[in-house]
């Protein structure tokens, strides 16, 4: 089944579009889905799978993996099952009628203001890293961007003078995304006094680049923003999707409604952005508990 496998990634990328952070993910569930056909079962053909084969999977698969990841595998094989329809590989579709485990929805981690500004202290601006650090914090923060959108943007995707820039989201969708004034100030400066130091010889047209002159990669973002919040002393947990979770709900707090939010954020279901009201919640509450003489034993 290895060559229905690349012809699914030509599907994947082709025809549905989807992100390479998405094709990577059902890549790798489909090879361990087609490693445990040929293992336990010895298929080599898809039309010689049967439900009770899915089943025996995710059996097995369940006892290692959350029900988040759980799930994930789930769409994976509901998408390739359906894509052996569609090349009339097989007569039925034998993944119809699964559904998926209920996933414990936990609240994601927000930087509070002071958090935020704090971590953006630690930047040393005298250097080119630096500049190119400030940069990379004040738009991921600013904009609310995904960390693979903000990677991959191009030099002409920039518009400063105008304030926005063009990221292409989930789905190779493109979006137009506001620049915040600070955002802007510091990309002035890292483009200007720092991007072309940082390049050297190398030609690259992505806008944030590594201190070799290539695409700075997500470990690369990731390692920065965790050295910085250590500096920082900043105790929550820290990602580039932490300071995306922050940005939206910093703005919630501040009045913004949730279509609008859902615009910024390139949501396509609205259900998805309504997690920052939960969160903005929690938040109230906590800082009421927090203030108010009376609201908690002494």
């Amino acid at each position: 089944m290895k060559y229905l496998v690349k012809d699914f990634e030509y599907y994947l990328k082709n025809e549905k579009g989807s992100s390479k952070n998405t094709i990577d993910s059902y890549l790798i569930d489909l090879k361990q889905y087609v490693l445990f056909l040929e293992t336990y079962h010895q298929i080599s053909k898809p039309k010689n799978i049967e439900k009770k084969h899915i089943e025996g999977f995710l059996k097995s698969t369940r006892r290692k993996v959350s029900s988040k990841s759980l799930a994930r595998k789930l769409t994976t094989i509901k998408s390739f099952h359906h894509f052996l329809m569609i090349e009339k590989e097989v007569d039925e579709d034998v993944a119809k009628g699964f559904s998926a485990p209920k996933i414990e929805k936990t609240l994601p981690q927000v930087l509070s203001v002071d958090e935020v500004v704090s971590i953006l202290e630690q930047v040393d601006k005298t250097k080119p890293l630096g500049l190119r650090n400030m940069a990379l914090l004040e738009l991921i923060y600013g904009s609310g961007l995904r960390v693979s959108e903000l990677l991959d943007i191009q030099m002409e995707d920039i518009h400063l003078n105008q304030g926005y820039v063009i990221v292409k989201g989930k789905g190779n969708k493109e979006r137009m995304v506001p620049i915040s004034d600070m955002s802007t100030i510091a990309l002035r400066n890292y483009i200007v006094k720092s991007r072309e130091t940082i390049i050297k010889d190398q030609r690259t047209n992505f806008l944030f680049v590594n201190q070799d002159g290539n695409r700075l990669s997500r470990q690369g973002f990731f390692k920065i923003l965790k050295k910085l919040a250590y500096d920082a002393k900043v105790t929550t947990e820290c990602s580039p999707h932490t300071l995306r979770h922050s940005f939206a709900t910093h703005l919630l707090e501040n009045g913004m409604d949730l279509r609008t939010l859902q615009s910024l954020l390139g949501h396509e279901d609205i259900s998805t952005t309504q997690i920052y009201t939960h969160i903005s919640q929690k938040r109230i509450k906590e800082i009421y508990r927090n203030a108010h003489p009376r609201a908690k034993e002494e």
